[in-house]
């Protein structure tokens, strides 16, 4: 064990009226700075107080939400590493597992939008390849508000670019995701990353860190005073002068963060790793703090061995920066020299700052003085955890008759061209979807997005879901149809969902009504989750999501992710000429909370639509067993804008018409009923039959250029694929 230096003295405490009004400045309220002064038995130093503001802010500590996250389903025989650690990891055959997980940056993307994005890109790769894995691909799910609103362009602008060149440059391909539109988020935008990567089932590594005198190594970039007190800033509401908090926006650098994926990969080829941590929100603070705290240790800090570029800085400033592309490792002793040796073939920073002990504290050196002293299980044991009270969302009275006001053509050819329901390709071309060779079903070519395990015929189905509109209506229900969709959507492409992560963003939890929807969402994840055989392995919360008092609708974001054996079973939206078409699943008509209402009949009305889970679960498993047995040419769930809308999405998809010879009025056609697909199929009098008692009819055939129904006329393919393609190009015109 290295020998402690000589007996050192501590610099001063702060004087009690400064170190309150601090403390109310940075976040903790007056029982929990009290909380704080009882566990150190003495007035805090600045270091000290920086250290439990960001710790015990919301962002690190889930103060508010870990007594519903409890309640969640998070195991199954092919969990591997669930909820805790920096991603989950889910086993997926032959030796192999996916690792996964979704993480907001919200907050920053508002103040500041390309490198709040791009922040938020490298921060869950480096969540992802931390426990060992190589990452094969990235999602996001995103809310703007307005569109019409200039600030709504140039946010969107900013994020796209950020996301992409932020990916892009890294060599991960963006491969899918989801965008949405409300003024709800006028002044709060969602970004959430996801990635997925893969390693060997017997390699994962984790962030306990053992052994007493082990040291305590920083690799990649350099501390400097950028992102300091992020996770404060991102546990608090915004206000009218949210823009000034540009300094606690990180800022990345995306050729970094690969030269750190190649680095940390290649040492962990080795034996040198004991445990590795990526310095996220609350940098060197929150990487050391769990680390230690994870493995039951103390652990000692040496700030002046901090890479730094930036001159002066103090003890303070570098525990709590959040400078991007850095990670805290422990080694096994005497593994230094291999260490250095990898991360200077890299050209990248590295430095022995300090080592694990036995007392069970974080100790923070500086220029010969203790900056820091605290002992670190009160700091996780008594972190604050609220019972918050909750109150229940209102059931929405039902709808009752909604009269047609513009025919059923002309309203397809407005919700096609709507925002929510537009083609995204304005910002899927600015991602690179084919870096890495391995992406087998790109943005716009499938439900979910499928991707090869290189040197295997194995692939991963990947997608990112939730209907907010839904879960402001019903939370309970809202966040069921949220599971059950991403759940549907990986099971359209003949993949098997195997488990979720989420992102619930939500607004200030101190307010019961928002406190209720949250609860209520929690449920109906979990119902959702046991019904289908989907646990969460991993997530995020993102709470005071508001500006002024106005929150975002309730968004608990579901990443899902699935596994096919044989890539070539894989199907997508395009249907082949002369298919036959037919419908999986119970139509009722149901318009509540639908595009249709919004859109067309002008209103945000009504109940959303019934989740029926083991529906849900016949349905679907129902129709992976005919895309694996090879009697499905083409399969789209039947989502937002209804069965017409999904039709006229797989006849775009496959530029080939269709002759639709169903019948029914306008909430047959744009009800947005779930449990629901369209097969296109060979043989559709075989497929009714081996449905049994599902419910399962015909629509029509495909063929020809246009999309005609039976007694309603036609409108050609190529019509409704120019507005589709129109609207996003037309919006970000000057951007």
């Amino acid at each position: 064990m290295p020998p402690d230096k000589p007996a050192m003295e501590s610099v001063p405490q702060l004087a009690p009226d400064e170190a309150a009004a601090l403390a109310q400045r940075f976040g903790l309220k007056p029982d929990e700075y009290a909380r704080a002064l009882a566990i150190l038995g003495r007035a805090p130093t600045l270091c000290e107080l920086g250290i439990f503001s960001v710790m015990w802010s919301e962002h690190c500590s889930y103060k508010s939400s870990r007594v519903w996250l409890k309640t969640l389903p998070t195991k199954a025989p092919w969990v591997l590493v669930g909820p805790g650690e920096n991603a989950g990891v889910i086993a997926i055959g032959d030796g192999l597992a996916a690792v996964f997980k979704m993480e907001s940056h919200n907050h920053p993307s508002f103040i500041e939008p390309y490198s709040g994005a791009a922040t938020g890109v490298g921060g869950i790769l480096r969540d992802v390849f931390t426990m060992g894995a190589r990452p094969i691909a990235n999602l996001n799910a995103l809310r703007f508000g307005d569109p019409a609103l200039p600030i709504t362009r140039r946010i969107l602008d900013g994020v796209v670019r950020g996301i992409g060149g932020y990916g892009n440059c890294v060599g991960v391909p963006t491969v899918g995701g989801e965008v949405n539109f409300h003024p709800a988020y006028n002044g709060n935008p969602l970004v959430n990353a996801m990635t997925v990567g893969i390693l060997k089932a017997d390699r994962i590594f984790t962030a306990a860190a053992t052994g007493v005198g082990n040291p305590v190594v920083y690799v990649g970039s350099k501390t400097g005073r950028d992102g300091i007190h992020g996770a404060t800033m991102s546990s608090a509401e915004f206000d009218a002068d949210s823009a000034e908090k540009r300094p606690t926006v990180q800022i990345g650098d995306p050729f970094a963060e690969k030269l750190l994926i190649e680095a940390c990969l290649e040492l962990m080829a080795t034996e040198a790793i004991v445990a590795i941590q990526d310095m996220g929100a609350a940098g060197l603070t929150s990487s050391g703090v769990e680390m230690a705290g994870r493995g039951g240790m103390g652990v000692v800090l040496e700030m002046d061995a901090v890479p730094q570029r930036e001159e002066g800085m103090s003890a303070y400033e570098m525990m709590l920066s959040e400078s991007q592309e850095r990670m805290l490792m422990v080694l096994k002793p005497g593994q230094e020299h291999v260490a250095e040796a990898i991360f200077h073939k890299w050209e990248l920073d590295f430095a022995v700052i300090g080592h694990l002990t036995d007392t069970g504290m974080i100790e923070i050196r500086h220029r010969g003085m203790i900056e820091a002293l605290i002992p670190l299980a009160p700091l996780e044991s008594e972190a604050p955890l609220y019972h918050r009270p909750t109150e229940e969302t209102p059931r929405q009275p039902e709808l009752g008759p909604v009269a047609d006001p513009v025919g059923i053509l002309p309203a397809l050819k407005t919700l096609v061209a709507a925002p929510d329901l537009c083609s995204r390709r304005w910002i899927w071309n600015q991602y690179d979807a084919q870096v890495g060779g391995q992406t087998a079903k790109r943005p716009g070519q499938a439900d979910a997005a499928v991707v090869r395990v290189e040197g295997t015929k194995r692939a991963l189905a990947m997608t990112t879901d939730c209907t907010p509109r839904y879960v402001l209506a019903d939370p309970e229900a809202g966040a069921a149809q949220a599971v059950a969709e991403a759940w549907r959507n990986i099971t359209a492409t003949g993949a098997l969902p195997l488990a979720i992560t989420d992102n619930m963003n939500f607004g200030n939890p101190e307010k019961p009504r928002i406190m209720g929807q949250f609860a209520a969402a929690c449920r109906g994840m979990a119902a959702a989750c046991v019904a289908l055989d989907f646990p969460v392995v991993s997530g995020n919360v993102s709470l005071y999501n508001e500006t002024e008092g106005r929150p975002i609708l309730p968004t608990p974001a579901i990443g899902g992710v699935g596994v096919l054996e044989d890539l070539a079973q894989a199907v997508g939206l395009s249907w082949p000429d002369g298919a036959a078409l037919v419908l999986v699943g119970d139509t009722a008509g149901h318009l509540g909370q639908s595009l249709w209402l919004r859109e067309i009949a002008g209103r945000e009305a009504g109940p959303p639509p019934p989740v029926d889970l083991a529906a849900e679960r016949r349905h679907g498993d129902f129709v992976r067993a005919q895309i694996l047995a090879g009697t499905v040419l083409a399969c789209h769930d039947v989502s937002d804008g209804g069965l017409l809308v999904a039709l006229a999405e797989m006849a775009m998809a496959a530029e080939i018409g269709a002759q639709i010879t169903a019948c029914g009025d306008h909430g047959f056609w744009f009800g947005e009923d779930q449990a629901r697909y369209i097969l296109a199929v060979h043989n559709a009098p075989a497929i009714m039959l081996a449905a049994g008692p599902i419910p399962v009819s015909l629509l029509g055939y495909a063929g020809g250029t246009t999309l005609e129904l039976a007694g309603l006329g036609a409108i050609s393919v190529a019509e409704l694929s120019a507005v589709h393609e129109a609207t996003l190009p037309k919006l970000m015109e000057g951007y």
